[in-house]
């Protein structure tokens, strides 16, 4: 193997470490916010504050960390219109929204804090109403940011808005160990750092391999 294919390959493995390091992605812990679709979710195209839902809607929020709006959890629980507002009868001049508010789960919360059990609400609201003043009607105290980012519902969490969390800082609140333990988070090494290693150390191996060829060579 000779210098000029060996300086290639070091880069290589230096860039594996590198991407080992990556691979602890940051996600985001946030209020995801999402529309009833049938029976599935769907996430929504507009804010609380913008979004005018029509009667007989359902909406859901969730709190967790996640990454982006694609791999961002769902909400929960029941979120069928006629279960949530059954004991909402339909008002004249009124509409009724059905809302599922689930807190998520231990491991997502901020430090200190433990997320309230998911729950329903039928919001009964003005017909020009927006989600924002559906959730005021029914899950107050709500906590904005200035950039009109949903921070709290019902006061959850107490502080912190849209904050950038680490795998590793997500995993520390859980109270259940995982049926396969990731070592990539738990400070052990990971796959690419022990492959970027056995590069590097196969590599030297080759160096100095060829330098005692051109050694014995010169003999």
């Amino acid at each position: 193997m000779t210098p000029r294919r060996i300086v290639p390959l070091l880069l290589a493995a230096f860039l594996l470490i590198g991407t080992a390091g990556q691979a602890q992605a940051a996600g985001y812990r946030y209020w995801s916010f999402w529309d009833r679709d049938g029976a599935k979710w769907v996430y929504a195209t507009q804010g609380p504050s913008t979004a005018r839902p029509s009667d007989g809607d359902v909406q859901g929020f969730r709190f967790a960390v996640s990454e982006n709006s694609g791999d961002a959890a769902q909400p929960r629980g029941t979120a069928d219109f006629a279960s949530i507002c059954a004991k909402t009868p339909a008002e004249d001049g009124t509409k009724r929204v059905a809302l599922v508010l689930d807190f998520g789960t231990a491991p997502d919360a901020p430090s200190g804090e433990t997320p309230p059990a998911p729950r329903t609400a039928c919001a009964q609201i003005s017909p020009d109403a927006t989600t924002a003043d559906a959730l005021a009607a029914v899950a107050g105290p709500l906590r904005y940011n200035t950039n009109a980012l949903l921070c709290a519902i019902a006061g959850y969490p107490k502080s912190g808005c849209g904050e950038q969390v680490s795998q590793k800082q997500e995993k520390q609140g859980a109270t259940t160990a995982p049926e396969q333990k990731d070592t990539s988070d738990d400070g052990g090494p990971s796959v690419g750092l022990i492959a970027g290693t056995a590069v590097i150390a196969a590599l030297a191996a080759a160096g100095a391999w060829q330098a005692r060829r051109r050694r014995n060579a010169t003999r």
